[in-house]
Parts: structure tokens; C-alpha cells; sequence
């Protein structure tokens, strides 16, 4: 069962997350692992409404001290990265981004399979390859 629960988890980033990630040298094997941790239950800081903020390890790098994220994310449905940030850069979201970040889930969780595929195919988003 579970095997067939992840088949069905996918994995994705706006434009901007895939920014902050080539930047921060994060590749999609990276993005996929983290997110799979969420979607077996080790998250960093369940935010609410579909938010969380996880730390991505980097190969070699381990997760302590390097980057952040903030995904929406919906247990074996889907992840979609949105926001990243580097622990030294800053501590923490505002309050205000967390709500925004809220209505965002929301919007995104709420689509459909088919609105997904859209929104990869008009470049919206990225799909992150499992290629582990």
C-alpha cells in the first residue's frame, strides 16, 4: 500500500523556489528526498492549513545548518516548494507571510490533478524528477 501512496506523491516548485534552489546548489534528487521525509511524517514545523517548513539537506552538507523551505504540502497527494531561505540569511517567516502562504495552500491543494498538469505546463510550475 504504501508503495502505491508514493507513486501518487508528486513533487513540485514555482519558478521562483527553482531559482533560490540552483542558487543554493539544491538539485531535485535533494527536493525529492525532504519532501518524501515530510510525506513519511518527519517534518521540521507543521505551520497549518497545508504549510510546512522543512530543511533540505544537501549532499555532504547534511540539514542543519544550510536551507529552508516552506511547501505545501498534502500527505501522499502532493508537495509544491515555494518559498526557500538560508538559516544565516534569516531565522524565520513573518506572520503575514505564513497567512499569505495559507491562502496560497489553499488555492494549490484545491486543484485538481488536471489544473496541476496545467499550471506545469504553462511553466507555473516544475515538476522535481524522483531520480534516486
Amino acid at each position: 500500500m504504501a508503495q502505491n501512496s508514493s507513486e501518487e506523491f508528486s513533487v513540485y516548485k514555482s519558478k521562483t523556489f527553482a531559482r533560490f534552489a540552483k542558487k543554493a546548489r539544491i538539485t531535485d534528487s535533494d527536493l525529492w528526498k525532504t519532501a518524501q521525509l515530510a510525506n513519511e511524517g518527519m517534518i521540521d514545523a507543521d505551520l497549518g492549513r497545508g504549510v510546512v517548513k522543512q530543511r533540505i539537506a544537501r549532499a555532504g552538507e547534511g540539514r542543519s545548518g544550510g536551507s529552508r523551505s516552506i511547501i505545501l504540502f498534502r500527505k501522499n497527494d502532493r508537495a509544491v516548494y515555494v518559498y526557500g531561505f538560508e538559516k544565516k540569511d534569516r531565522a524565520n517567516i513573518r506572520p503575514d507571510e505564513l497567512e499569505a502562504f495559507r491562502e496560497l495552500a489553499k488555492v494549490i491543494l484545491g486543484y485538481t490533478k488536471a489544473e496541476i498538469e496545467k499550471r506545469v505546463e504553462d511553466g507555473a510550475l516544475l515538476k522535481v524528477k524522483n531520480d534516486g
